[in-house]
């Protein structure tokens, strides 16, 4: 019988190594090379972007961990985050993301958030919980951690009613989160950029 993967909220020091394990996750993902395209620079850069979104979700949102140490990291907004303002980007070291991503690459990861934010507006405008990254080390991939570490929001929601809704970029990656009761909500490409799919789920019953 496989080991019961036990799931924690993630601690303030606990930040810094879940972004490292998240830069390790994403490394060959199409958002990652599309963002960041010369493989040598990459792991830096991209280190730096899960550390401030993984650090923002710790103070506006909730992110879930496996105990003891980070091998995976789901991490949300929750109904009740506030918009991003220069206040929360500020408290969350993001002000600098120019510089740490380089302009270009910054450019880029704007053009793609003004995008799917458009997309989640329309798709949903109801109070939900959006799943900014889900991601698991490389070693520990295939050992249903992913699942583990949806568990707690998915049952929250269903509990209140209301719905999750997420980016995928990889297709491997849909049928696991339809296997969650999540349902494709657009297929298409990001102008100059990679394929996607837009994922809304319904709560449970």
């Amino acid at each position: 019988m496989a080991a019961v993967t036990e799931i924690a909220r993630l601690g303030a020091r606990q930040v810094r190594e879940a972004g490292e394990m998240l830069g390790r996750a994403f490394f060959d993902n199409p958002m990652a090379v599309y963002l960041l395209p010369d493989e040598a620079e990459r792991i830096r850069p991209l280190t730096w972007m899960f550390d401030r979104t993984t650090r923002y979700c710790h103070l506006y949102g909730e992110v879930y961990t496996t105990a003891d140490r980070p091998d995976g990291a789901a991490v949300w907004l929750t109904p009740e985050s506030p918009p991003m303002s220069r206040e929360t980007i500020t408290a969350a070291g993001m002000m600098d993301m120019p510089q740490q991503m380089g302009t270009e690459a910054f450019q880029r990861l704007m053009v793609m958030k003004r995008y799917f934010d458009e997309l989640r507006q329309r798709d949903v405008p109801e109070p939900h919980w959006y799943l900014w990254t889900l991601g698991v080390d490389p070693p520990r991939q295939g050992q249903g951690v992913g699942s583990a570490l949806l568990g707690p929001v998915l049952s929250r929601a269903d509990a209140d009613g209301l719905p999750c809704y997420l980016e995928a970029d990889k297709a491997k990656n849909v049928p696991f989160y339809e296997m969650h009761g999540f349902e494709v909500v657009e297929e298409g490409d990001l102008p100059d950029g990679f394929h996607y799919w837009t994922m809304k789920r319904a709560p449970q019953q």
